[in-house]
């Protein structure tokens, strides 16, 4: 099975993001947009893992202790740059919480013969992809003549091992198992 370990979302930051996806869809229709209903803040992707490695995850992850924080959903970006763009994002801003979160998880993982995570850990969430090169540049004059939309704050109470469905239309996500934060 395929996991990840992640935060969730609440639904009305979701609607704010799918009113604004809708809104700037027509300004790159040949993007590979996400969609809105399975976005999440990923902490550590697991990739295929065997079902006798589930109870071991579980134990692991339930070792860790952080306490709640306040996550803001706001701005607009692209990955590398609005020139050569291939992710079109949603800034995640949580100070030096998130990274706090995901170092341990990593860690704990690791432990566990899962691969570290190469990079430092750069929190957002991916709206769309350029499905052809190019495809993403009609939205770059939209971040130069808008305000950076504000998407809400949330507080995180809690973490997910979710497992990842691959399938026609994208994947789907169920959640597996909540660890509580605090």
């Amino acid at each position: 099975m395929r996991l990840f370990v992640a935060l969730d979302i609440p639904s009305e930051i979701r609607s704010r993001m799918a009113e604004y996806v809708e809104r700037v869809r027509q300004y790159a229709p040949e993007a590979r947009w996400a969609r809105v209903e399975g976005l999440h803040v990923t902490l550590k992707f697991l990739g295929e893992v065997s079902d006798n490695k589930l109870p071991e995850i579980r134990d692991a992850l339930l070792l860790l202790k952080s306490p709640t924080f306040e996550i803001n959903f706001q701005g607009v970006g692209f990955f590398p740059n609005s020139r050569s763009a291939r992710v079109f994002w949603v800034g995640v801003q949580a100070g030096e919480a998130l990274p706090q979160l995901a170092a341990p998880i990593d860690e704990k993982l690791a432990e566990h013969g899962f691969a570290r995570e190469p990079r430092p850990y750069s929190p957002h969430l991916t709206l769309a992809r350029a499905g052809t090169p190019g495809s993403l540049r009609g939205l770059a004059p939209l971040l130069e003549h808008e305000a950076p939309p504000q998407f809400g704050t949330m507080t995180a109470r809690e973490f997910f091992l979710f497992q990842s469905h691959l399938g026609k239309g994208g994947s789907r996500y169920t959640k597996l198992e909540k660890f509580s934060l605090g």
